[in-house]
């Protein structure tokens, strides 16, 4: 039995299609199992990161599983969530873990050891919990997601501008549906065991050029309206963000350009490009005409910040 986590989420919906397409035991971790809805013969499954005592049953007869957290970065003094994620996997004996993880999270930026970014830290400390415990793992480790783009829908509806904060600032996006098959791949067989992939789609856009090309998909003109930082960092207060996490933040996006570079280790994981941003966009460009939010799609300022250097929304 595989255990997803996440599995109403952009990468664990499109993992758990996927292995229950090729036949796989799976079971769908989500906090609303009778909500959701999965393909024949997925197992729907309460659990909770924020309610450990809800994750045995979760985990129990998984022998293998996929973590991720949508905890953002600061808002304990630990990755609580995926700590509690990680012991869940090692009381129920899960041999074989694949973690969603982040660019950064290996311990780049910040100071010479990533000891004084709250961020690297906190991601730091997560993937720790998994390498140190468990006798087979795969750590994934993307940049930006191209989904991120779906916080646009519901402005779509009132007209073609978006408010979009650093706008200009490039990243190489990856497409969800890639890296669910890669984490398809190291739950299935073993030639990732042991790996932590860095992962970037095929190439670097800004948010901006982003809104072009969904546009000309979607034969819209759309326009962006920029947010200045200062607005930027307001909105992150606002919503919670310690300082020195929204410090972090700031620097990783206006002076640093780790997650810009186009890394080839998707194309030699999946054998094939990795999908482009207009490709993407023309899988979900319903989401678009619509205005409907998608399902585990990110809002506001925490959806920009989600995988852009801080906590996943998978």
């Amino acid at each position: 039995m595989i255990l997803v986590t996440g599995a109403t989420g952009h990468v664990g919906g499109e993992l758990v299609r996927r292995l229950a397409a090729s036949g796989e035991p799976v079971r769908a971790m989500t906090r609303r199992p009778r909500e959701a809805r999965f393909p024949a013969g997925v197992e729907p499954v309460y659990g909770d990161a924020a309610d450990p005592a809800s994750l045995a049953a979760a985990f129990a007869g998984a022998s293998a599983a996929f973590l991720m957290s949508a905890q953002p970065v600061g808002t304990a003094p630990a990755p609580t969530h995926d700590l509690a994620l990680a012991e869940a996997a090692r009381e129920a004996g899960v041999r074989r873990l694949v973690k969603l993880s982040v660019l950064d999270g290996g311990g780049t930026g910040g100071d010479e050891d990533g000891d004084g970014d709250p961020i690297v830290r906190w991601h730091a400390a997560a993937e720790a919990a998994i390498i140190d415990r468990f006798p087979v793992w795969t750590l994934l480790r993307p940049g930006r997601f191209m989904s991120n783009a779906l916080q646009w829908a519901p402005r779509l509806r009132a007209g073609d501008e978006v408010a979009i904060p650093f706008a200009d600032r490039p990243a190489a996006s990856i497409d969800p549906a890639d890296l669910a098959e890669i984490a398809a791949l190291a739950l299935t067989t073993d030639e990732h065991a042991g790996l932590t992939h860095e992962l970037s789609g095929p190439e670097s856009l800004t948010p901006a050029e982003e809104l072009s090309l969904l546009g000309h998909v979607i034969s819209r003109d759309l326009r962006v309206r920029p947010v200045p930082p200062e607005a930027a960092r307001a909105a992150m207060e606002r919503y919670g963000f310690p300082p020195d996490v929204v410090d972090a933040i700031l620097h990783h996006t206006l002076d640093d350009d780790r997650g810009t570079e186009v890394l080839p280790t998707a194309a030699k994981v999946l054998g094939r490009p990795a999908r482009t941003f207009t490709q993407w966009a023309g899988a979900h460009a319903d989401a678009f005409r619509t205005g409907r939010q998608a399902a585990g799609s990110n809002r506001g300022l925490n959806g920009w910040f989600t995988r852009q250097v801080g906590a996943s929304n998978a």
